[in-house]
Parts: C-alpha cells; structure tokens; sequence
C-alpha cells in the first residue's frame, strides 16, 4: 500500500559535480528535494520504488544495489541505488541505472528506511500501461513510498531545450495544481501526446504515481516550483 510519494526533477545538473560552476543556481531546488527525501523517510515504507523516465516504451525495473553514475557526462561520480547485496541476495544484474534513477541515487545517499529498487518507464510509456505499473509498485509491500523522478515542459523559453511553446506554462501549471493537491485523476489526465510534444520528461512516471495512488487518501504539498534553463523542475510530497 502506498503510503507516501514525493516528486523531484532528475536534471543530471541537479549533482553539483556535474553542473560545476552553474551549481549554485540549483541550490534551492536540492534543499527542496532534500527535504522531499526527508518526509519520504519519516513515512517508514519497508520498501521505497523509485520511479524516473527513461528512453522508449517499455519499463525496466531495477534491483537494490544497481549501479549508475554520471561519467557520460564527464565526471567520474559514480552511485548506486540503495544498499550492496548481501550474502545470498539475487545479483544486481548489469544494466547500468538511467541517468533518472542515478539522480535519485545521488538524492538518495544515506538511505536507509527499507529496500530500494527502482523503474524506469520509457517516455512513450502509454498511460494505462504507468497506471499498471504504479499499481503493482503500490502492491509490491505492505508499506511502499516512492520517489518519482521527472521535468515538467521543456519548452518555457526560447532558449528551453524544446524552444518556446505557449502552451507550455499552462501544462507545467496543471502538473504542479495536481501535485498539490494529491490529484491522481488530474495526473492520470494529462494528455500524452502533447506532453511529448512539450518535451515534458515527468509524464510517464506522474502517471505511474496516480496509479499507486488512486485507491489512497494522500494529502499533497507543492514543496518548490521553478523553471531555469526554460524546463518546469517540481519538487512535491504526497503523504
């Protein structure tokens, strides 16, 4: 059963190693994501599933201890997702963390309430096959937190990644009303095509959080809500 979420960006320009001297641009975005973390931790899951987009249509989930890091963008950082596997625990496995999930990993240092593992949904992911995925993460223990990792619009500015689109401001401001208000039908909602369209990273693993939360009575708080670089960051935690 779902019994706390919290959302956070998963920019790689979050790791102050890897913005370098841009980093103290994002300094209140990581406060705010620090404290996300924090109120995830306080819910005591006995298991935490991280959730961040990643390329295609498909979902890979990933077990405790895989690894990621940041060296495709020239730093040797490297991370991994929750605690090592012990003595007679399943292998990790090979497949490195998408850079999403190595984000959360760094969010993550220090974790240590429950088992972590992770999902990556593919961006195309459609919306009835995130609403299933966040139903089983939701169902996977008897106390599930998650950390859901994804960007609003990418289209805000001119200079945005997308470039300038109008109908990206009133996107971002839907996501972030659901957010705070624990929405899971305005999330579930939120209209695929045009999140592709407006480059909008978080709209597969939003979905994946309203079908963990459907059945539940979470209360939300829009924690922090910016915009740099011409991409729409939200930081949220439903508890």
């Amino acid at each position: 059963m779902l019994v706390a979420a919290a959302v956070c960006p998963c920019p790689p320009l979050l790791v102050p190693e890897v913005a370098a001297g841009a980093a103290p641009e994002l300094d209140a975005l990581r406060d705010a994501c620090a404290d996300a973390v924090g109120l995830l931790a306080a819910s005591r899951p006995d298991r935490l599933v991280v959730v961040g987009p990643a390329d295609g249509a498909g979902s890979q989930a990933f077990p405790a201890g895989a690894r990621g890091g940041f060296r495709s963008f020239g730093v040797a950082l490297d991370v991994r997702l929750g605690r090592a596997p012990g003595p007679g625990d399943e292998p990790v496995g090979d497949a490195p963390l998408p850079p999403s999930l190595a984000v959360a990993a760094w969010l993550l240092h220090g974790w240590e309430a429950g088992e972590t593992t992770g999902l990556a949904v593919g961006e195309a992911l459609d919306p009835a096959r995130c609403a299933a995925e966040g139903r089983a993460a939701a169902a996977s223990a008897e106390r599930v937190a998650l950390l859901v990792m994804g960007d609003g619009s990418a289209c805000r500015t001119v200079k945005a990644p997308g470039y300038l689109d109008e109908r990206a401001e009133a996107f971002d401001a839907a996501v972030a009303a659901a957010l705070a208000a624990a929405d899971s039908d305005a999330l579930a909602g939120l209209d695929a095509a045009l999140a592709a369209e407006l480059r909008a990273a978080g709209r597969a693993p939003f979905q994946v959080l309203a079908g963990a939360a459907a059945d539940t009575n979470l209360g939300g708080q829009l924690l922090h809500e910016t915009a740099p670089y011409g991409v729409g960051y939200f930081v949220a935690c439903w508890t």
